[in-house]
């Protein structure tokens, strides 16, 4: 199970869970250095994803010198760099402020369309409405299924 996790789950916090005395690369990169990929290719695989992500500006910065939004972005984007087969995310727009949450639903959004597959846990129905599909757990029993409008693009 942890050969799993590491492979094919990314994991976006809540908190974020940054190290801060690492930079934006450092914190995006960590991960896949640890997973035996080479300095160099982990350095290229983290430039594509912070462009995409809008935060190729803020690589030499470490978290206290973030805001919500972008340290949310990194979280992301580690998230991301191991190229995993899902996405979860966990309360991903509970820290921010509500402009920065709707960027993070969009960001979402626009990932889902590249073909990343994200379960989003929240308990905020705003939040959840951005998805495609509900499903409510209660008690550790499924309990409902809808499907929801597409995020306006």
């Amino acid at each position: 199970m942890t050969e799993v996790r590491n492979k094919e789950i990314g994991f976006i916090f809540q908190n974020y869970q940054l190290i801060p005395t690492y930079n934006v690369m450092q914190n995006i990169i960590m991960p896949l250095l640890i997973r035996g990929m080479g300095h160099r290719e982990a350095k290229k695989q983290c430039s594509e994803i912070v462009k995409l992500l809008g935060i190729a500006h803020r690589l030499d910065h470490r978290p206290n010198e973030l805001s919500g939004g972008q340290k949310q972005r990194v979280s992301i984007a580690r998230a991301l760099a191991s190229e995993p087969a899902i996405l979860l995310a966990d309360e991903p727009t509970g820290a921010l402020d509500s402009a920065s949450g709707q960027e993070v639903l969009k960001l979402f959004d626009n990932l889902n369309q590249l073909g990343n597959t994200i379960v989003m846990i929240t308990h905020d129905l705003k939040v959840a409405k951005a998805a495609n599909r509900i499903v409510r757990i209660v008690d550790g029993c499924l309990s409902e299924y809808e499907e929801t409008e597409p995020l306006a693009r």
